[in-house]
């Protein structure tokens, strides 16, 4: 049982160690990125260990499961799944495994029979193409790039300026209050009082504001006559993927969405081929919003249980 790994609650100085293991596997799903871990930790009971050269995460699943994320790092993987699998039984729970597609595809060569795999279509990622998100080259772009006109159109005095661009302690502190001020009033004009996904995603928002700097994100604003009207946040994922974590909007701003999409981009992932703008929890306004802006693919996720 010593040798087993110690799980525990997240913290920000565990961004640390996480960081450098999850740079290894260099995988383009939001679950590795310690920024989402981090975030969602309290709503799915999410914990984690550093066990031998991995980095083991651990959360709550359906009633007698535990869910583990196909482990980041390096070293033996039929001793780490071995590993997780003790560690369900130590706990009286069963091991449940969530993979990416090229992992189930590892896995199913690797161990053919041991698991069934079921897709978990509400997680898929999307992931695009910088490049197209920054131009919307083309005619399937037509309708955004008639919105950002809209947009510069009823707002000629539009600015954009990225959050604590230069370390600015004050001017940092009074842009992420603005920030949190918008989300407040986002939340009230759209009802999250009565929707209890939303308040789970205000309450991330609020958590991803308040440790910005330590999680090193980045954030751009979009103001109108010096109104703040729009703000995302975001990171670099891996090698190739830009992460946005936040993109808020005032809905009576026509334009806004696109307009700080492609300008938060053009500004803080350049370099980057792919971006990942997370998955649509099943929602399908959210998923329709998504899906018109043409992901390049979708990164599939599937749950793997041991037979």
């Amino acid at each position: 049982m010593s040798n087993l790994p110690q799980f525990k609650d997240i913290e920000l100085n565990d961004k640390e160690w996480a960081d450098p293991l999850l740079a290894v596997s260099d995988y383009r799903a939001t679950e590795y990125c310690f920024t989402s871990l981090y975030i969602w930790a309290r709503f799915f009971g999410t914990r984690i260990a550093r066990w031998k050269d991995w980095l083991l995460i651990r959360s709550d699943g359906e009633e007698g499961c535990a869910n583990y994320i196909f482990p980041a790092g390096s070293g033996d993987i039929a001793e780490v799944l071995d590993t997780m699998e003790e560690d369900a039984a130590r706990i009286g729970r069963r091991p449940v495994l969530w993979t990416v597609a090229d992992v189930k595809a590892r896995l199913e060569e690797m161990f053919p029979g041991r698991y069934e795999f079921s897709p978990v279509r509400r997680s898929f990622d999307y992931l695009y193409e910088t490049e197209k998100m920054v131009s919307l080259a083309g005619k399937k772009y037509q309708p955004k790039r008639n919105f950002i006109s809209r947009f510069k159109t009823q707002n000629p005095d539009w600015t954009y300026e990225s959050i604590c661009p230069d370390g600015d302690p004050e001017l940092c502190r009074r842009q992420l209050e603005e920030c949190r001020t918008m989300t407040d009033e986002w939340c009230a004009l759209n009802g999250c009082i009565h929707n209890e996904s939303m308040q789970m995603e205000a309450c991330a928002v609020r958590k991803a504001l308040e440790d910005f700097v330590p999680l090193r994100l980045s954030g751009g604003m979009l103001r109108s006559g010096g109104r703040l009207v729009a703000y995302t946040l975001g990171e670099r994922l891996n090698s190739d993927t830009f992460i946005v974590h936040v993109e808020k909007a005032f809905s009576d701003v026509t334009g806004a969405y696109p307009m700080i999409n492609r300008t938060f981009l053009e500004h803080e992932a350049a370099g980057l081929q792919y971006v990942n703008r997370e998955d649509d929890a099943g929602d399908e306004g959210l998923r329709k919003a998504k899906l018109s802006y043409h992901p390049a693919y979708m990164l599939e996720k599937y749950l793997a249980v041991p037979r």
